[in-house]
């Protein structure tokens, strides 16, 4: 297919590279021309001066970016993706935002025959790296359909949700669930430090177990060792968790563990970890 890859930040260069590899004639935009030539330069694709212009020849756009205003700046406007693109057209948006965001873009897109889906995403930088994401998306049924043949470049699973804005919806959930597992990893070793224990012998042996994880298996040596350079950071597991809180408030979902770790990694950034890895919420255990 003709594709437009809008972002590419540490998810969006090297997915789409994949679309690349995977056969796909791909345009790319990015507000640093600089990173969009060098990965045109890496993968043999186009460049585009403005969103508008990189989705002006293609059949699905992708976008991703930052936040609901980051969505807005490359959709919207003259110079947006929305000005270019064409009718029967699929804009997917990958970029983690707002329930209410999803709803609005189906409705404006649908106004000018343009499909979308909310499809963001989990797996970190790894899983984008190595084409094992997870993509959790909203929309027209047909629309999914459609689109998943260009987003198994890049996917390890992709799951269909259910409308608009169950994407970004799912997500949220994904977020709940990661940050009471990434706190009882904090606690579980730090207690064990504090207990004595050889660490390496107790996870050695937990992880065979009920409280293995993802967080465990990858997580747990560099969080002993104080290190968090890498990996999803914690600005933006709180712009997460804030927008999830927001939808909690509209829904009526009681987040206690969630708005506490929320406070927690509030406390990691006053420790100067605003870009460390999220699994740094150890750091505020192990300060004293």
């Amino acid at each position: 297919m003709r594709m437009a890859f809008i972002g590419l930040g540490v998810m969006g260069y090297p997915m789409a590279g994949h679309l690349v590899k995977a056969g796909h004639e791909v345009t790319v935009y990015n507000r640093s021309q600089d990173k969009a030539a060098a990965w045109a330069t890496a993968f043999a694709g186009k460049t585009a001066a403005t969103p508008g212009a990189a989705a002006a020849a293609a059949d699905v756009v992708c976008v991703c970016v930052g936040n609901d205003d980051d969505v807005r700046a490359v959709i919207f406007g003259t110079d947006g993706a929305l000005a270019g693109i064409s009718p029967g057209s699929l804009l997917i948006d990958h970029t983690t935002a707002s329930a209410s965001l999803a709803r609005e873009l189906h409705a404006v897109t649908g106004q000018q025959g343009v499909g979308f889906l909310d499809a963001p995403v989990s797996g970190g930088q790894a899983g984008a790296e190595n084409g094992a994401l997870t993509i959790m998306v909203g929309g027209d049924r047909h629309d999914y359909d459609r689109a998943e043949p260009a987003l198994a470049a890049y996917a390890r699973a992709c799951q269909y949700i259910g409308p608009a804005g169950s994407g970004q919806l799912a997500k949220m959930v994904n977020q709940i669930c990661i940050a009471g597992i990434v706190q009882g990893l904090s606690e579980g070793l730090h207690f064990a430090r504090r207990a004595g224990l050889d660490v390496d012998a107790v996870i050695g042996a937990i992880s065979k177990g009920a409280a293995q994880s993802w967080q465990m298996e990858n997580r747990w040596q560099t969080m002993v060792n104080g290190e968090f350079e890498f990996g999803f950071a914690v600005e933006w597991m709180r712009k997460d968790l804030g927008m999830t809180l927001d939808e909690a408030g509209r829904n009526g979902a009681r987040l206690d563990m969630t708005r506490l770790v929320d406070n927690y990694y509030a406390e990691v950034q006053e420790l100067g970890g605003n870009r460390w890895d999220t699994s740094s919420l150890i750091a505020r255990l192990e300060r004293t």
